[in-house]
């Protein structure tokens, strides 16, 4: 290991309470530096950075890792249109089905959950073909070829006239949104510095909660000003496609897909563009601790004979994958579908006079609340974030089925878009969080695979959810109206109790840590009580220069 290190003196290294030792307390300096060596672990000197210092010293990384999740606002617009949408009187005269006695035009509940599942049955597409391209030919080929397909959805969503084609446009949205959800997490997960990945990580869902706002405002002034054109918002995305491309073109490849991959030279380049302008910045260390810890990675999968793909599905991997998925997962079952894909659609079958404008308020809601989970997740941790904005969305639905079954009185109304605003703050924070599980979780070598099938089942559960809420909440249908809470509280009961027990603290953690913790079973609840070998590397370092001065 090289031994040059900028010098630091803040220490902002997460508190470690009640450590779990590996060894003997009188462990020489050396011993521990090749127990860490021996865990694919290394000290690359900005452990005790805190995350202020961290974003100064790595501003064009953190600028590139902003930049990419960027790509969100694209997934989050394509969403928001087509929750909001469906409830436009352009829209609807263009696309209905049926006709009432009166003349009214309406869109079929068969439809509606077509176009809902199609997406989500895209989604899964992209998501788990895209990892294998983007493993073996790199994340930036992988953004290339989503962004094409979403270039191919855009335009037959401005010349669709009939259900078919939407549906035909909704399906390549569905495609290039799902490839879209599982590279980008993963490439900000390899780029981004280990002190501030969570945040880096969560300004993916901060620009889907933008995109899906700007959509809902734009149909709200749609539906104030012009009710009858629809397709000015559909236009408007391709300034974020355009601006997309400009991202991809200019941002360097993944420097750990780089060593992944054997390239070393270009992993050294790479490294150097990421990071320039740091101080004292050693690329030749940097580019041996990405070594060991794939070296590592490679060992302890040819020992265990995990060495394919599949490997996600079978002992430590395996749970690694359950984590990585269970957040996002989690938000199926508290109402995602319900709330967001068809939340305008749910207001206006509910009652509400203007749907269009609560669903602007419960958007801007989660805009605000995503800004201040990126900006204490990695002070506070994802764990406890997690959990607890997951048990509000719960407890919400819970809320809006008691107001569902009780006499409505004139304040009924304004008892249900509250607990709806607290869902929404629940969710945002849900969201935040899982995204970044998606991104952080897995090993390295399986990222691509584990964050690809993650996110795809998900969408798996969307595709039901997405059949059964139009029926849930049509008064032609089923009309639960605002009892539909209570199927979201039963069902997700069991996925919100799960989060307590599974989902782990992975702020301040690298790869290497992260692989360490797993290998050696810690209990998701006990990960940020646990010393690893780099804390020891550390603690050992400064004990040194303590003794030295």
């Amino acid at each position: 290991m090289a031994s040059a290190q900028p010098t630091l003196e803040k220490s902002a290294t997460p508190p470690v309470e009640n450590i779990e030792n590996i060894g003997d307390d009188a462990i020489k300096p050396s011993e521990v530096v090749a127990d860490a060596a021996t865990k694919g672990q290394a000290v690359s000197g900005y452990e005790t950075l805190s995350v202020w210092e961290t974003v100064k010293a790595f501003k064009f990384a953190s600028f590139i890792c902003f930049a990419v999740a960027f790509s969100a606002a694209t997934d989050g617009y394509q969403v928001g249109i087509n929750a909001s949408i469906i409830a436009n009187k352009g829209f609807i005269a263009r696309f209905a089905t049926v006709v009432s006695a009166t003349g009214t035009k309406s869109l079929a509940p068969p439809i509606l959950s077509g176009w809902a599942s199609i997406m989500s049955v895209g989604q899964i597409i992209g998501m788990t073909s895209l990892s294998f391209l983007s493993s073996r030919y790199g994340r930036k080929v992988a953004m290339y070829s989503y962004w094409f397909v979403l270039v191919l959805s855009v335009l037959t969503e401005c010349l669709a006239r009939s259900w078919p084609g939407w549906l035909v446009a909704k399906l390549l949205a569905g495609i290039g949104v799902g490839c879209l959800q599982s590279t980008c997490p993963t490439y900000i997960s390899e780029v981004a510095p280990v002190r501030i990945r969570g945040g880096l990580l969560m300004c993916y869902s901060f620009w889907w909660t933008v995109g899906a706002f700007f959509a809902h405002v734009a149909l709200q002034v749609l539906n104030s000003h012009n009710p009858t054109n629809y397709l000015n918002p559909i236009y408007t995305q391709w300034a974020q496609i355009g601006i997309m491309l400009m991202i991809y073109l200019w941002i360097p490849e993944s420097p750990a897909w780089c060593v992944n991959a054997g390239k070393m030279e270009r992993a050294r380049k790479e490294l150097l563009k990421l990071n320039r302008g740091v101080k004292n910045y050693n690329v030749d260390q940097q580019l041996q601790i990405l070594c060991l810890a794939v070296e590592h990675e490679r060992d302890v999968a040819a020992e265990q004979r995990r060495e394919k793909w599949y490997a996600i599905f079978r002992g430590t991997d395996g749970l690694r994958t359950v984590i990585t998925l269970w957040t996002n997962l989690t938000q199926q079952f508290i109402g995602l579908t319900l709330f967001g894909t068809f939340g305008t659609y749910f207001f206006e079958q509910a009652g509400l006079k203007n749907p269009f404008t609560i669903t602007v308020i419960t958007s801007s809601i989660q805009i605000v609340t995503v800004i201040v989970v990126v900006l204490i997740n990695d002070r506070m941790g994802r764990r406890w974030l997690a959990c607890s904005g997951t048990t509000l969305s719960w407890l919400s639905c819970i809320a809006i089925g008691v107001v569902g079954v009780v006499p409505q009185v004139k304040a009924s109304t304004y008892i249900f878009v509250l607990f709806a605003c607290f869902w929404n703050v629940g969710l945002a924070t849900n969201g935040a969080t899982g995204w970044g599980y998606i991104g952080e979780i897995s090993s390295q070598r399986l990222r691509p695979y584990t964050a690809g099938f993650g996110a795809a089942t998900t969408c798996v559960i969307g595709v039901v959810m997405s059949v059964l809420v139009p029926y849930m909440t049509s008064t032609n249908k089923w009309n639960w109206d605002l009892k539909t809470g209570w199927f979201y509280a039963g069902v997700g009961a069991p996925f919100t109790l799960g989060m307590w027990f599974l989902i782990p603290e992975t702020a301040g953690r690298s790869a290497a840590e992260l692989d360490e913790l797993f290998e050696r079973k810690i209990k998701p609840w006990r990960f940020h009580k646990t010393e690893t070998a780099t804390q020891r590397v550390v603690q050992v370092t400064n004990d040194t220069k303590h003794e030295t001065y």
